[in-house]
């Protein structure tokens, strides 16, 4: 690497400051950047167990709804889903994993004792197979709204790895070793100097015994 710095003790103290700066940042961001890491593959887990869960009870739901469209007729169904009997809410609030602010959602429903009451329509003329789909439904909208609060997790903390790689990767592979050169250049410099300057006092110091002789 090239450099271009004054070769003085001042800029040399200067940039010895800069270098403990810089490896120190570099140690706690690639310690963020481990954590991150960590945190990521938990998500990512996680989000493949709550897709594999979801996936699979939404399509015995789907399955449950063609089966009931063909066992009752399509107006039947339609009407029997028309006004919805229970109530729920998603609450959206923040929290922060290391220094990544991500989403949290909290699912709310009206809690029934019985949980019948779950059903916008009498039994009497709807089949078993729409019943339990809704059932179905119900049972995985919590963890349908877990999934997109970690789906979003896992995009937001990719984001974060990334730039924080790049920071690393800027410290470690240009910052650091430019002023590693910076600092060579100079204290061979310096040193450079003090030979020359020896070399003159010595010289200095003969010509004075000779005359002195």
């Amino acid at each position: 690497m090239q450099t271009n710095v004054s070769p003085t003790r001042m800029q040399l103290q200067k940039l010895k400051r800069r270098y403990a700066v810089a490896r120190r940042g570099h140690k706690l961001l690639k310690d963020k950047l481990d954590e991150l890491l960590k945190n990521f593959m938990e998500l990512v887990r996680r989000n493949r167990d709550l897709r594999t869960a979801v996936d699979a009870a939404l399509a015995e739901a789907f399955t449950g709804f063609t089966v009931a469209r063909a066992v009752m007729s399509s107006a039947a169904v339609e009407e029997a889903l028309m006004f919805p009997k229970e109530r729920a809410s998603v609450t959206a609030s923040s929290r922060n994993l290391m220094s990544v602010q991500v989403p949290t959602l909290k699912w709310d429903f009206e809690e029934q004792k019985d949980r019948s009451q779950i059903y916008p329509y009498g039994f009497a003329l709807t089949s078993v197979e729409l019943d339990r789909a809704i059932k179905l439904l119900s049972d995985t909208m919590p963890l349908l709204i877990e999934l997109a609060e970690v789906e979003k997790s896992v995009e937001l903390l990719a984001e974060a790895i990334e730039g924080t790689r790049r920071r690393v990767n800027a410290l470690e592979h240009i910052l650091i070793p430019q002023l590693e050169t910076d600092i060579k250049y100079i204290r061979m410099k310096l040193e450079e100097a003090e030979r020359g300057n020896l070399t003159r006092l010595m010289k200095v110091k003969d010509i004075v015994r000779a005359k002195s002789v």
